[in-house]
């Protein structure tokens, strides 16, 4: 059965020899049997943005990143499954972090490769709970988050800026390591107390500067190597406000550097490349302040992207 009709529409080429198969035609609803693949999970909140005095708009990027999904050319990808949306009820941010966590682990559980479209930023929280569900003796998992904040921030009610420091608490409290690094980063977007509390927990980031070029890209892929080949799992957050407010403009907070679409593409095929991912998610993109939908067709090349990349298949 396919999965959300009113969805996944699009181009058929009946007319055309070969396969022309898009993804409308090959995605299907999640269920207790569907095993292996990539099972795309809707985080349709933006409350965690709101509580951090940003704009909202996010909660409507699920449906448009399918939307743009719709019409890419299958080539290559894994089965490929629709589980629905989370959704926040009134402001309980935390009960809809809590569900996410309980759908991505479900996911993990079946085999399939859990990959969240948010959403604000706070949609890392639930996805990072459900892959610690699913593997709670795992010992080095890697976050690697792309983007220009560091989302540390200490608040009395968590928020789209909070993830990464709620991430280190429940790591400190389970007795694991916190191993978060990110590339992205700007100086003109953090606070020098929020590079202050990197350092002291020990995050290891590059800034948005240093990857302007070539040689500096290569230079810190070829320091995250070394961290992929140490870890024992991946989980990869991409922040589309990462990349320049020219290639994405429908975001929470524009960028007026930012990262160059290729430089964040290799990082990402890094990250497949070393077979550890363990889940994704998509966070960010504001269909209310997209442009031609051109922010709405970058977040679903790099979703597109990362299933064709990944390493899990079905029966």
């Amino acid at each position: 059965m396919s999965a959300a009709p009113g969805v996944w529409q699009g181009r058929i080429d009946d007319e055309e020899p070969g396969t022309t198969d898009r993804w409308h035609q090959r995605v299907r609803v999640f269920d207790a049997a569907s095993r292996g693949g990539v099972a795309l999970i809707g985080f349709a909140v933006d409350e965690g943005v709101r509580r951090n005095h940003g704009r909202p708009g996010a909660a409507q990027a699920p449906q448009a990143v399918r939307k743009a999904l719709a019409n890419v050319p299958i080539m290559g990808e894994p089965p490929l499954w629709d589980a629905g949306d989370i959704e926040c009820t009134g402001d309980d941010l935390e009960a809809a972090q809590a569900a996410l966590a309980q759908r991505v682990a479900q996911a993990a559980g079946q085999g399939c490769l859990p990959l969240v479209l948010g959403g604000g930023h706070e949609v890392a929280w639930g996805t990072f709970q459900g892959l610690v569900q699913a593997q709670p003796d795992r010992q080095r998992l890697l976050v690697l988050n792309l983007d220009a904040h560091f989302d540390l921030r200490m608040a009395a009610h968590a928020n789209s800026g909070t993830p990464f420091r709620q991430m280190h608490e429940s790591c400190a409290a389970r007795g694991k390591p916190f191993i978060y690094r990110v590339l992205g980063i700007s100086r003109f977007a953090n606070t020098q107390a929020l590079f202050d509390r990197a350092d002291a927990l020990d995050v290891r980031y590059w800034l948005d500067e240093a990857l302007q070029t070539e040689s500096g890209v290569r230079a810190a892929l070829a320091e995250l190597a070394r961290e992929l080949q140490e870890c024992d799992a991946v989980y990869l957050t991409v922040d589309i406000d990462a990349l320049p407010a020219g290639v994405a403009p429908g975001v929470s907070a524009p960028a007026p550097l930012g990262v160059p679409l290729w430089a964040l593409e290799q990082a990402i095929d890094l990250v497949l490349a070393s077979g550890k991912l363990c889940g994704a998610d998509l966070a960010e993109m504001n269909p209310q302040f997209d442009r031609d939908n051109l922010t709405a067709k970058v977040a679903a090349r790099i979703a597109a992207r990362i299933a064709r990349g990944s390493n899990v298949q079905g029966d």
